[in-house]
C-alpha cells in the first residue's frame, strides 16, 4: 500500500516568518530523482526567471515524515521538470506559511517579488487588480479545461475591478473539501446504525446523543460529535445553515453582496450548534478535546465539517477501515459546504506572464498531480484521479474527491475576509454563553454589513 508522506499542505506546521523564507531549490549531489514524465520538451525560446509562492509545509529538498518516517521527495521535482520541459529556464520557489499568508502575500505583490501565486485568497486579490485574467490566455491556446474534477474552475472564478461577472483569474492546483467523519468501531459499540450517505441535522444529532456517555464495550468515556470552536466554526456553521435550505446570501461585487447571518436558518442553525456542544468534548471552544481523533484509542464517533488533512495519520497506522466518510450537510439541490483548496494566479505585474501561465498549464498535470498527492498529500484537483491506483487503495479517498464536486460555488466571497472572522467571534460568544444566539447573529450582521459598506 502506497503511504502519503507528508501532511496535507493545508495544515500550517511552519511558524517563520517572511524574511526567512526559503528561495530556490537546487538539490543535493546525493539526491536521486526518480520521477519524470515522458513529455517531450516544449518547443519555442524559452529563458528567463520564474519565481513561484506556495503556501504550506513543502520543503525544497526531501524530507522526513515526523509521523511516518518516510521519506518525501522536494519540490526539485517539478523545478528539474520544468526546466527539463522548458530549456532555458529557472524556476525558483517561495514557501511561506499558512500564518499571515495574506499580509504577506499583500507585501510581496506590492513589490512585485514573484510571478505565479498560490492563491487561496484569490477574490480579495483579483477585486484589487492585482491578478492577470486568464480567459484571453485560455483562448488564445484554445487551452481545455475538461480535466479538472467538476465544479472546480467555476468555484475559483471572481470579479476584478472591471468585471459585471465573475472571470477566471486563477486555475485549480491544490484540492480540498469538507466531509463528515465517523468512527465506524464505535458506531458498532454503542450498536447505532452508521451514518447514511447524506446525513440530516437530525440523523446526527439523535446518533451524537445516543453515543455520548460510557461506551458499553470499553467503559471509557464517549463523545457523540466534535466540531472545533476555533477558526472554522462560522464556516461550519454557515454549512449546518445550509442543512437547513438556507444561504450566508447573495451578490459578488463587494458593493453588492447582502448576508444573511441573521437569518431564520442562520439562527435555527446556530441553536443545533450549541445543542450540539452538549455532546462534545470539553475544551472543544479552544480547538481541543479531540487528540485522540483518528488513532485506534479514538473516543469521538463523529466529526462535522473535517478536512483530508489528517487522513495520511490513519493511512499511516493502518487504521483506515475503522473510519467512514459520508456528505456534509447539503440543501434540497445536494449543494452545500465550504469550497476550499488553492488555486494558482499570475500577478499582473509580473514580466514573464507567458512563463507564468505556461506553469499553471504544467501544475495540473498528471506528472505534477501525482507528485503532490503521492509526496505531500496534497487532494489532486483532476477528474481521473479517481481512476489512479494510488487513490484507488484508500477508500476513504474516493468520497473527498466526491465532496469537492458538491461545495457551494463561487466559494463564499467573505470566506477569507473580515465578515468571516467577524462571525466567528459572534459564533464563539455564543458557544459559551456570553452572548445569547440572537444578539450574536444580529451583531454579526450589522458589524460585517458594515465592513462592506466601508470597504
Amino acid at each position: 500500500m502506497v503511504v502519503l508522506k507528508n501532511r496535507l499542505t493545508f495544515v500550517a506546521t511552519t511558524m517563520f516568518l517572511l524574511g526567512a523564507f526559503m528561495t530556490g531549490c537546487q538539490g543535493s549531489s546525493e539526491e536521486t530523482v526518480t520521477r519524470t514524465s515522458n513529455e517531450d520538451p516544449v518547443e519555442g525560446d524559452w529563458s528567463g526567471n520564474l519565481k513561484v509562492v506556495l503556501i504550506g509545509d513543502f520543503q525544497l529538498q526531501d524530507a522526513t515524515d515526523p509521523i511516518t518516517g518516510e521519506r518525501s521527495q522536494g519540490l526539485y521535482v517539478i523545478k528539474n521538470e520544468f526546466e527539463r520541459l522548458y530549456h532555458g529556464v529557472t524556476v525558483d520557489f517561495v514557501i511561506m506559511p499558512w500564518r499571515n499568508y495574506v499580509p504577506n502575500t499583500q507585501a510581496m505583490m506590492a513589490g512585485n517579488e514573484a510571478d505565479v501565486y498560490q492563491m487561496p485568497g484569490v477574490n480579495d486579490f483579483a477585486a484589487q487588480g492585482l491578478l492577470e485574467p486568464l480567459q484571453p490566455l485560455i483562448d488564445e491556446d484554445e487551452y481545455s479545461l475538461d480535466h479538472f474534477s467538476d465544479n472546480l474552475v467555476e468555484g475559483w472564478m471572481t470579479l476584478g475591478p472591471d468585471d459585471d461577472e465573475p472571470e477566471i483569474y486563477s486555475l485549480p492546483f491544490l484540492g480540498d473539501s469538507r466531509f463528515i467523519q465517523y468512527d465506524k468501531k464505535i458506531f458498532s459499540e454503542w450498536e447505532v446504525e452508521p451514518l447514511s450517505e447524506k446525513p440530516t441535522l437530525e440523523e446526527v444529532a439523535e446518533k451524537a446523543k445516543a453515543m455520548t456517555g460510557t461506551n458499553p464495550v470499553t467503559e471509557r468515556d464517549n463523545y457523540g460529535i466534535y466540531f472545533t470552536g476555533t477558526n472554522d466554526t462560522s464556516l461550519a456553521l454557515t454549512n449546518v445553515m445550509e442543512g437547513l435550505n438556507g444561504s450566508w446570501g447573495e451578490g459578488y461585487k463587494w458593493d453588492e453582496i447582502e448576508l444573511n447571518f441573521d437569518s431564520p436558518e442562520m439562527l435555527e442553525a446556530l441553536n443545533w450548534m450549541i445543542e450540539m456542544s452538549e455532546y462534545v468534548p470539553a475544551g472543544f471552544i479552544n480547538g481541543q478535546g479531540n487528540e485522540q481523533w483518528n488513532t485506534p484509542e479514538n473516543n469521538v464517533a463523529i466529526s462535522i465539517n473535517t478536512g483530508p488533512g489528517d487522513l495520511k495519520t490513519l493511512f499511516a497506522q493502518g487504521i483506515e477501515d475503522q473510519y467512514g466518510i459520508v456528505e456534509n450537510f447539503k440543501n434540497e439541490e445536494g449543494i452545500g459546504g465550504t469550497f476550499s483548496g488553492s488555486p494558482l494566479a499570475i500577478a499582473n505585474q509580473s514580466t514573464n506572464k507567458e512563463l507564468a501561465w505556461e506553469f499553471i498549464k504544467f501544475a495540473s498535470h498528471p506528472f505534477v498531480q501525482e507528485y503532490l498527492w503521492e509526496e505531500w498529500g496534497s487532494t489532486p484537483v483532476l477528474d481521473e484521479a479517481t481512476e489512479w491506483d494510488s487513490i484507488k487503495e484508500h477508500d476513504l479517498m474516493l468520497p473527498v474527491l466526491e465532496a469537492m464536486t458538491t461545495a457551494v460555488t463561487p466559494r463564499y466571497p467573505w470566506a477569507s475576509s473580515q465578515p468571516r472572522y467577524i462571525l466567528q467571534s459572534k459564533v464563539e460568544g455564543a458557544l459559551t454563553g456570553d452572548i445569547t444566539p440572537e444578539q450574536a447573529l444580529k451583531q454579526a450582521q450589522e458589524e460585517s454589513t458594515e465592513w462592506l459598506r466601508a470597504r
